[in-house]
């Protein structure tokens, strides 16, 4: 086994308390503002836009620093189109026949249903997988660790970078979700995470009016 190799912490940056406080606020203000939009714009976004929002998402800790994740960014208008008809279909079965009665009524204030034209009219489809393991060079399996807690933490990132850069997005989940594998030709060892639906808002664009929970409900200091 390899002896671990250390480099000093020279990335660290402390900022006076004040300077702390303020920018600590002024980031939750700037996240107060990030909904979740499903009516998209067709407006080309610059991938490298996308390749920087990435390559902050793969700053995220991992287990075992094993960083089990694949993002396949999807522009093509014809493989978006096939990803939005899988996805109807499995939508038309959870709405007319899995769904229950309290889940659909969970559902109504988000005003969603089983068309999605989202999946075509936004310039970019990140489909996020997570990697159950590796392969190493000479064919052996590489099991990796706290997978969906680190792409959970990747993807958080990457919604942020997203809001960051001024676009918008909308985390998408049908389920089941296996069809992705196929189309993008994803290998066995990885299973869909979430579809991450980018671009800019419509000019028409509506959000649901909903409220956040407060600090106090979500937190306790003990």
């Amino acid at each position: 086994m390899a002896e671990p190799k250390f480099i000093p912490l020279t990335q660290y940056i402390e900022y006076p308390q004040e300077q702390m406080k303020q920018r600590a606020a002024a980031f939750y203000a700037d996240m107060h503002r990030r909904r979740s939009v499903r009516k998209f714009s067709d407006r080309a976004v610059p991938r490298e836009i996308i390749e920087n929002c990435l390559l902050a998402a793969a700053t995220a800790p991992s287990g075992a620093n094993t960083q089990p994740w694949h993002f396949s960014v999807v522009g093509d208008t014809t493989v978006k189109k096939q990803i939005r008809q899988q996805a109807e279909k499995i939508e038309h079965e959870f709405y007319t026949k899995r769904a229950s009665r309290q889940w659909l009524d969970t559902l109504a204030p988000l005003g969603t249903g089983e068309q999605k034209p989202f999946l075509e009219i936004a310039p970019y489809l990140i489909i996020i997988f997570a990697k159950r393991y590796s392969q190493s060079s000479d064919g052996r399996k590489i099991k990796h660790y706290y997978v969906t807690e680190s792409v959970g933490i990747a993807t958080g990132i990457l919604i942020t970078a997203i809001h960051n850069a001024g676009l918008v997005s909308l985390p998408y989940t049908p389920a089941p979700m296996n069809f992705l594998n196929k189309i993008l030709g994803r290998p066995e060892n990885e299973r869909l995470f979430l579809i991450l639906v980018v671009g800019y808002p419509a000019e028409d664009a509506v959000v649901p009016e909903l409220k956040r929970k407060s600090l106090e409900k979500i937190t306790t200091f003990i």
